[in-house]
């Protein structure tokens, strides 16, 4: 029987020995270990790492969730310290809105007051002959003009500045409604900001998030101009009392001073209106007594011519005798003591027509004295008349001042009773 051989075919690769196979199978085991145990510690690294980054997110958004609600609170903070102060300016605005509005009206209810006192001037100019004076009632009446005037001009700068001082509370009231508007804006956008997460849909990167927004400015400056604008308002809030305060004072000084010069006006017309009256009764019982006169003096002229008539036939009497006793014959033409007594009667009858004469001249004289006299008092009586009627008028017209919104305020008297204190005459009225 015949046996075989077996041919085997090696692969013509380098062989290694058992020890190398042994060796490459501890390294393999070797390499294994530290390839797991690097995977290990990379998965225990990883694991730790996700952890302190989800902490460190976790506190880095609650950090950014505080600082945000911070952010609110001091935002809302601030923009009631300066609502409180917006609404102050408002309500300072307001009053001294209606400061202003009422001075202008008193302002401008001055010109009613000017127009009567003018007229009243104009009135009492009218007045006649020696009646144009510069008495007591047209100084009064000038006063109370000059105090118009100054009132006026008072008030007028009152009012101006009011008006600036208004002018500068609408300018700060513009700046503090804007820095109420920008905080009330970024109120609401770090709300919305907070309200956002992570799953939130409105979220994208962003190009360049942290950089410096163009125009913005750092904490500290922010603060000190918020600090600035209440400072603004304290300072433009400080004077805004004093100055209403002003308003009124300056109204009811104002007010006050007319009155009392108006009183004072009305008190010298009346008291020219009385002396007037006095001086016309005068006058009228002086024109009577001077027509009384008149006609004694005439009835006297007419008797003295009388007697100056009288005396003339007695003249014509004594020289007829006188002459026709010129006419005796002879020696019955002598001195005889009935010539002498002729004679002195002629002489005696001349002197008597010269003295009656004389007085008649002289009581002719006087009585033309008196009429002229009479005449000049009827002329002043006339201008006294009137200028009595003028001021009654400039009385009557004055009555315009105590009408309307800041005239003052007095009980309507009847016509009667008024002109009873004008004539003075109470005390002569009988009384129930």
């Amino acid at each position: 029987m015949a046996f075989r051989s077996v041919v085997t075919m090696e692969k013509p690769l380098q062989h290694i020995s058992l020890t190398d196979w042994y060796a490459r199978v501890n390294q393999m085991r070797n390499v294994a270990d530290a390839r797991r145990a690097d995977a290990f510690a990379i998965r225990h690294s990883s694991r730790s790492l996700r952890n302190e980054t989800r902490i460190e997110g976790d506190w880095a958004n609650y950090e950014t969730n505080e600082a945000l609600t911070d952010r609110i609170s001091e935002l809302n903070r601030w923009r009631d310290i300066i609502s409180k102060s917006f609404e102050k300016i408002e309500r300072e605005i307001f009053m001294l809105q209606e400061e202003k509005n009422a001075t202008e009206r008193e302002l401008e209810a001055l010109a009613g007051p000017i127009s009567v006192i003018a007229e009243c001037l104009t009135i009492r100019d009218g007045r006649l002959g020696s009646e144009i004076t510069y008495d007591e009632a047209d100084t009064e009446i000038k006063n109370e003009l000059v105090v118009l005037e100054n009132n006026q001009r008072l008030l007028a700068d009152r009012c101006q500045k009011a008006w600036e001082k208004l002018n500068r509370l609408e300018e700060v009231r513009f700046k503090i409604g804007l820095e109420i508007e920008f905080k009330v804006e970024a109120v609401e956008l770090d709300n919305s900001q907070l309200a956002l997460d992570r799953n939130s849909a409105n979220i994208s990167y962003e190009p360049d998030p942290t950089r410096n927004p163009k125009n913005s400015c750092s904490y500290e400056t922010w603060l000190e101009n918020v600090k600035n604008i209440k400072l603004l308002a304290e300072n433009e809030l400080a004077d805004t009392y004093a100055i209403r305060e002003a308003l009124f004072v300056c109204r009811e000084k104002a007010r006050n001073m007319l009155q009392s010069q108006q009183e004072r006006a009305e008190h010298t017309i009346r008291k020219r209106i009385f002396e007037t009256q006095r001086a016309r009764n005068e006058l009228e019982w002086q024109q009577l007594k001077m027509k009384e006169e008149m006609e004694r003096a005439m009835c006297e002229i007419r008797t003295s011519e009388n007697a100056l008539r009288d005396k003339t036939d007695a003249l014509k009497l004594a020289e007829t005798r006188l002459e026709n006793r010129a006419q005796r014959s002879g020696m019955e033409l002598c001195m005889d003591q009935a010539h002498d007594m002729l004679c002195l009667e002629v002489e005696k009858l001349r002197e008597i027509r010269r003295r009656l004469q004389a007085k008649i001249d002289e009581s002719k004289t006087n009585f033309s004295l008196l009429e002229e006299h009479g005449k000049r008092i009827d002329v002043d009586l006339e201008n006294k008349q009137h200028s009595l009627m003028t001021d009654i008028r400039a009385l009557d017209l004055r009555m315009r001042l105590r009408g309307g919104e800041f005239g003052s305020k007095v009980a309507n008297a009847s016509q009667t009773d008024r002109n009873i204190t004008l004539t003075r005459m109470e005390n002569e009225i009988p009384k129930d």
